[in-house]
């Protein structure tokens, strides 16, 4: 018994090395793909603020054009009596 823990010990340690030089791969990675979108973010951005720059600029509204507004009675269609409602549901075959 006094051998598995002298065989454990070095294994151990052993894993303990493979596994600091795994993370700090793995971190390397993490890093490089970081970097990576960092830079393609701001290729992106400069295409986005170039194509904007170059675009003609958007129509300023008229001031006759925004001072008037619709009313809620302009936009709303009259109502009908529900007498007159129910009439053409019958003509048009919906109730009986």
């Amino acid at each position: 018994m006094a051998d598995d823990v002298k065989n454990d010990k070095p294994s151990a340690e052993l894993r303990k090395l493979q596994q600091a030089e795994d993370g700090k791969k793995a971190m390397l990675d993490y890093e490089a793909e970081a970097a990576a979108l960092r830079a393609k973010t701001e290729k992106l951005r400069a295409l986005r603020l170039a194509r904007d720059a170059a675009a003609p600029p958007a129509a300023a509204k008229t001031k006759a054009s925004a001072g008037k507004k619709k009313t809620a009675k302009a936009t709303k269609a009259k109502a009908r009596p529900l007498s007159d409602w129910l009439d053409d549901q019958k003509k048009d075959g919906m109730r009986d």
